[in-house]
C-alpha cells in the first residue's frame, strides 16, 4: 500500500479527533507546549491588601492565609476535570515535593473532598488541597483554570501564569530566591 498525502492526511484527522475526544490525550499535548511561566516586572507585582481568606483542607488541616504572613506561598486554582490543570498537576507535584518545607503550597479547587481524594491517589499526588470558605482576596480572584500565583514574603505576587511548567531551573531558581530575602 503506497503512503500517499491523501492518506498521510486521513491519519492526522483521526490522529486530531482522538485528541478532542481522548481528555488523557488533551492534558498530554497541552504538558508538550507548556512553558515556565514569566516572572512580573517590578512595576507590574501588586500587593496583598487582605490576608483574609478561610480554607478548607480536603487532604491537610484547615488553614487561615493570615497565618501565611511573611512566607513564600504558591497558590493554585484547578479543578480534575480542567485539561490544563491535569496537564500542569505533576510539575507542581515535583515542585512541592523538594520546596514543602521551604514555600507554603495551596492547590485550591471547588470540587468535593471526594472527588479530589480519588484523583490524587489515583495520580499519587501529595499536594495538599483545599476548599474555599471565605472568598479569596480580590488580587487572587481568577475567572480561569489553571491559574497560579508566588507571593514573596511581602505579600507582593511576583509571578501570576496560566498553565505552565513549574519544575524548571527558572522557577526553581526564582524561588530560592524569595526564600531567601
Amino acid at each position: 500500500m503506497k503512503f500517499t498525502k491523501k492518506r498521510f492526511f486521513d491519519v492526522l484527522w483521526i490522529m486530531a479527533f482522538v485528541l478532542l475526544l481522548i481528555p488523557s490525550s488533551r492534558a498530554w499535548l497541552l504538558k508538550q507546549f507548556s512553558f515556565s511561566p514569566s516572572i512580573e516586572a517590578i512595576s507590574e507585582q501588586k500587593p496583598l491588601a487582605t490576608y483574609n481568606w478561610q480554607l478548607k483542607g480536603l487532604n491537610t488541616s484547615d488553614i487561615n492565609f493570615m497565618d501565611l504572613k511573611n512566607k513564600v506561598v504558591i497558590v493554585n486554582f484547578w479543578a480534575t476535570w480542567c485539561p490544563g490543570c491535569v496537564a500542569e498537576k505533576p510539575s507542581i507535584q515535583a515542585l512541592y515535593n523538594d520546596y514543602k518545607d521551604k514555600v507554603v503550597f495551596l492547590s485550591v479547587t471547588n470540587e468535593t473532598k471526594d472527588k479530589v481524594t480519588e484523583y490524587l491517589q489515583k495520580k499519587k499526588y501529595n499536594l495538599p488541597a483545599y476548599n474555599m470558605i471565605t472568598r479569596e482576596p480580590e488580587e487572587l480572584s481568577t475567572e480561569s483554570i489553571p491559574t497560579t500565583f508566588v507571593i514573596d514574603k511581602k505579600g507582593m505576587i511576583v509571578i501570576k501564569s496560566g498553565r505552565a511548567d513549574w519544575n524548571t531551573d527558572k522557577v526553581r531558581d526564582y524561588l530560592d530566591t524569595l526564600i531567601a530575602q
